[in-house]
Parts: C-alpha cells; sequence; structure tokens
C-alpha cells in the first residue's frame, strides 16, 4: 500500500471540491474501462463512448502501466469500473478498497481461468494467464457480465444496453465460427511465435498447439538461445510458412528467425492494447480479430 500512498494524497487534493458518485439526476452512466477489451465492449453496450473513460491509453504498455491521480480520480467517479482482474491491474483492487460506491465488474470472474506456469529458481510459480478476451467465446460471456452490470446500474437505459448486447454477441458468435471453419480445414494447426504469447486462451479453444520465444508475456529482455533455437527447429522441420509478432512488437527475434528460414512474419493482434492510429481510426476488438483471420489462414494454410 506504500507504493500508492502519494498517489492517495492527490486523489484526495483532487476530490476537495468534489463529491463521489454519480448522485445528479440526469447525469450519463459513467463508466470506467481499464484496458482496450473492457472498453470496447462496454462501448459496444452502451452505444457510444460519450461517458466512458480508458484508463490505460492508446500505446500505453499494460504491463509497466501505473495509474495517475486523475486515474483514480476517474475511478472514484465512475459507475461502473470494467477491469480484467489479471496480475497486470493489481493495483485496481487497492483503488476500490477507497471507493466503496463504484460497481466493479471484473472479467476474470466470467471465464475459466486457465493456468501459466513459469520457472522460477528452481520451482513451478503458477500465475493465470489474464489474456481471457482473445478467445471470442470468452468475449461473449465477459459481454454478458458488462451488460448485467450496466443494466443495473442505470434501469432506464436497460432496454437499450441489451438490445445492444444481443447484437454485439450474434457478431461473436459468427467470429467464433469463422475461427472453427478456418482452422477444421487447415493443413497444420501449429503456431509459431517468435515473440511473447498472449494467445493461450484462443489456442485451446480451437485446439491449436504452439511454439513460442516467451511461454507468455512477461518482462524478460529476451529469451534464451534455447528458445529461439526451438523456433528455428519448428520451423524447419514441419516447413512452416509463417512465425508471428504481436502488436507492437520490436521483432528482433522474429527477424532471426525469419533470417535462418525464410519463413514470412505476421502480425497477430492480441487486442490488448492499440495504437494512437488505430484507436483514432476506430479499430474495435471485430475489426482486429477479423485481421487476425487471415494472419492465421497465412499460417495454416
Amino acid at each position: 500500500m506504500r507504493k500508492y500512498a502519494s498517489l492517495l494524497l492527490a486523489l484526495c487534493l483532487l476530490l476537495t471540491a468534489c463529491s463521489a458518485g454519480a448522485e445528479s439526476g440526469g447525469e450519463p452512466l459513467r463508466v470506467v474501462a481499464t484496458d482496450f477489451p473492457c472498453y470496447d465492449l462496454a462501448r459496444q453496450v452502451l452505444g457510444s463512448d460519450a461517458s466512458l473513460t480508458l484508463l490505460i491509453r492508446p500505446g500505453m504498455d499494460t504491463h509497466t502501466y501505473e495509474p495517475t491521480p486523475a486515474d483514480a480520480k476517474a475511478v472514484y467517479e465512475a459507475d461502473v469500473l470494467i477491469y480484467i482482474g489479471g496480475t497486470s491491474d493489481a493495483w485496481v483492487e487497492d483503488m476500490l478498497a477507497d471507493a466503496p460506491g463504484v460497481a466493479a465488474v471484473r472479467m476474470m470472474d466470467s471465464v475459466q481461468p486457465l493456468e501459466e506456469a513459469h520457472a522460477e529458481h528452481g520451482h513451478e510459480d503458477i500465475s493465470y494467464d489474464e489474456h481471457i478476451w482473445t478467445s471470442p467465446v470468452n468475449m461473449r460471456a465477459m459481454l454478458s457480465s458488462v451488460e448485467e452490470a450496466l443494466c443495473a446500474a442505470d434501469p432506464d437505459g436497460a432496454s437499450t444496453y441489451r438490445a445492444n448486447a444481443e447484437a454485439y454477441d450474434a457478431q461473436l458468435v459468427q467470429l467464433d465460427q469463422t475461427f472453427r471453419d478456418l482452422v477444421s480445414g487447415a493443413a497444420r494447426t501449429e503456431l509459431i511465435f517468435a515473440d511473447r504469447f498472449p494467445f493461450l486462451y484462443f489456442a485451446r479453444e480451437y485446439g491449436l498447439s504452439y511454439v513460442s520465444a516467451f511461454s507468455g508475456c512477461s518482462e524478460e529482455a529476451q529469451p534464451s538461445v534455447q528458445a529461439v533455437a526451438a523456433l528455428i527447429d519448428a520451423v524447419e522441420k514441419d516447413g512452416v510458412p509463417v512465425i508471428y509478432v504481436i502488436e507492437m512488437s520490436t521483432g528482433d527475434v522474429a527477424r532471426a528467425v525469419a533470417e535462418q528460414t525464410g519463413a514470412e512474419i505476421v502480425e497477430m493482434h492480441s487486442c490488448q492494447s492499440v495504437t494512437g492510429e488505430e484507436f483514432e481510426a476506430g479499430e474495435t476488438y471485430l475489426s482486429l480479430m477479423t485481421r487476425n483471420v487471415e494472419a492465421l489462414r497465412k499460417g495454416l494454410y
């Protein structure tokens, strides 16, 4: 808690002349989302982003983000806060302790989390992979949680929220079926990621295996020599035409593997964050995942 002492002090100063919560009638529902997947779900259900705040702004690294006093103020004044609930946003729990009037929606509670193991100092440190939204099936469960929370917070808008959620759910069903059809006719079912790997839920959902430079989205500076060698061996052994990187990647490992194997480097977007250009262009979870359909086709056919 000491880490947040200065943040909370600054927040108190910001709130000196403010009242908590949305107590005056007629105000729009104030919704805060920590990251892009939560933000996109909320704006689909709300039907706009007019009263919606994204804390981890475009181009920011979700794994190293630290909230500002202005971010804390936005959370304190929110009616609904939507967050993933993984290790990257553990700071949310500290904020919520000082904002009892905020309806918090923890997305990890909507799905069955998968364990991710990391070898550290001779033992296995077990944690849960937080990239739950990479599975469209999980995204549907998350959508339901957001829908219920917004309807409870704003009963007058419930009919609109439910209609918006129903329409969006139909699109997610279609996306899910597109991936299933793609994988069912594939020549191979292995993905080679010369990068971090945030697609565990996606891979499990569609029966895909994978080899990656990192076991997840750790903050390691570089993968081991053995890990890079394993990537090269996997590409050469199976004649894999494509190696993948995620958005905003340096691409260093991928270039090294591509130079040795001749494989094409293709991006798969994890949708965890977007660039400023993508945000301004109106990219959504659906548009980014639709782009991933074509990226996946290149690697599996």
